[in-house]
């Protein structure tokens, strides 16, 4: 591994925490669009930077942080004013909380989130179809529900200040001289970059601009949320999942006061963008009114402004047509180069592993030529595609299954398929990922 005092000596590569001197420049500055740009008249701050992340969400972070374990440090620039800690909770398994050891952060994560122990399937009328519990599936598993925003926290805290750059947002990005990428942010300010990772999320501009096809709608959308319960929510610390025709729920506890919550729902469009909590409430409600009353009761208690409705997407990396996760010195991680629907919780555990598997490629390689950092890329590719490929069929497969309508198909789910034949075990084996402490 590199220390951070033989990087600096040895790589040709300037520590990210030296500056060009700042000069002042008329250029073109773009506000960014899918596929073309309005240009304003500005002045630029060009800078120049070793490793530059855009995006500072799960994937962004654990990069910057896996990165800086290995004595490599980044600017990660961030659009929003802050951290977007919003949102409700993620589940990770074993794959995750393994990564989450090797970044220095899991025992601290692990005092704040309850261990699950298993999992129940229910009807909608209240009939269980069958339970499992983890540990007698795999004695290695750990599932915890984890809040996002605490996730992202944690995350940052390992970072040294000011590592992060809030309010910067991508307008464009283009090849430069001598191999480096320029990133043009919409404040003016132009960054030369000699390698840049794109963890900018679903809708990844990085993405676009590399030729990859928006994110395919898969017929379903999820109302999510967190309830709160101030004096301790009574649940035991197992997943429930209840099964309707074409709608499903769920939830899960997180911790000693919250719990989490999923109603996935058929619809032919994802529908227009709904934000105001009352009205999501409501929809919610309508979708679940004569369910099991403990599901209703806990989106009743769910505060307002912790619920949300996203349409599912996901995006299949075909062999040979979709295009390379990188291209020169320009690679993507997490969601911008695989977003999956969440039916086998792995998208967070899944950017995790893309982040250490990355950072360790590009520890090995940067203090060689810059070619070797082009083929650190490629191999990242090589050893991720065979993973990520099938998991994103898989999760796709499984909630298409899950959400169907047919009531005979949904009869022979219920009363054969989930009580006799499905198995816990074999299910799990994707969440099997081995990962050393990066040092």
């Amino acid at each position: 591994m590199l220390s951070s005092h033989s990087f600096l000596q040895n790589s040709p590569f300037l520590s990210t925490t030296r500056l060009l001197e700042s000069k002042t420049r008329p250029f073109l500055s773009y506000n960014f669009r899918p596929s073309s740009f309005t240009i304003c008249s500005s002045s630029v701050q060009s800078q120049k930077q070793d490793v530059v992340i855009v995006g500072a969400g799960i994937a962004g972070l654990a990069t910057a942080v896996s990165l800086h374990r290995l004595g490599i440090e980044s600017v990660v620039l961030e659009q929003a004013e802050s951290l977007r800690t919003g949102g409700t909770s993620l589940t990770l398994f074993k794959n995750g909380w393994r990564v989450l050891d090797a970044l220095g952060v899991g025992d601290y994560l692990r005092t704040q989130f309850l261990e699950i122990q298993g999992m129940a399937i229910n009807t909608e009328d209240g009939r269980e179809l069958r339970s499992f519990k983890f540990k007698e599936e795999d004695e290695s598993q750990e599932v915890r529900a984890v809040e996002r925003g605490i996730l992202l926290e944690t995350l940052a805290n390992q970072l040294p200040p000011d590592a992060i750059r809030f309010s910067s947002k991508l307008a464009k990005i283009d090849k430069g001289g001598s191999g480096e990428t320029l990133l043009k942010l919409t404040d003016g300010t132009q960054l030369s970059a000699k390698i840049v990772i794109g963890c900018d999320g679903i809708r990844s501009p990085i993405a676009t601009w590399m030729g990859f096809p928006e994110p395919k709608y898969v017929g379903h959308c999820a109302f999510r949320g967190l309830a709160f319960y101030p004096d301790g929510q009574p649940f035991e610390p197992k997943v429930n999942y209840i099964y309707g025709r074409g709608v499903r729920a769920g939830y899960v506890p997180v911790s000693p006061t919250k719990v989490y919550w999923f109603v996935c729902f058929n619809s032919s469009t994802p529908g227009p963008k709904i934000t105001d909590p009352s009205v999501l409430k409501k929809q919610t409600g309508e979708l679940v009114k004569n369910w099991p009353l403990e599901l209703l009761n806990i989106i009743d208690v769910t505060p307002d402004d912790t619920i949300i409705r996203t349409p599912l997407v996901d995006r299949w990396l075909w062999p040979t047509i979709s295009p390379s996760a990188s291209t020169g010195s320009v690679v993507l991680v997490g969601d911008a180069w695989h977003p999956m629907t969440p039916n086998l919780g792995q998208g967070a555990c899944c950017a995790l592993e893309d982040a250490v598997v990355l950072a360790r490629k590009l520890a090995s390689a940067i203090k060689s030529e810059p070619k070797s950092v082009e083929n650190a890329l490629k191999s990242y590719e090589t050893e991720r595609w065979p993973r990520i490929f099938p998991l994103t069929i898989r999760a796709n497969l499984v909630g298409t299954l899950l959400q169907l309508d047919n009531p005979l198909v949904c009869s022979v789910r219920n009363n054969i398929v989930i009580p006799k034949v499905v198995r816990l075990g074999p299910i799990l084996e994707h969440t099997n990922f081995e990962c050393e402490p990066l040092s």
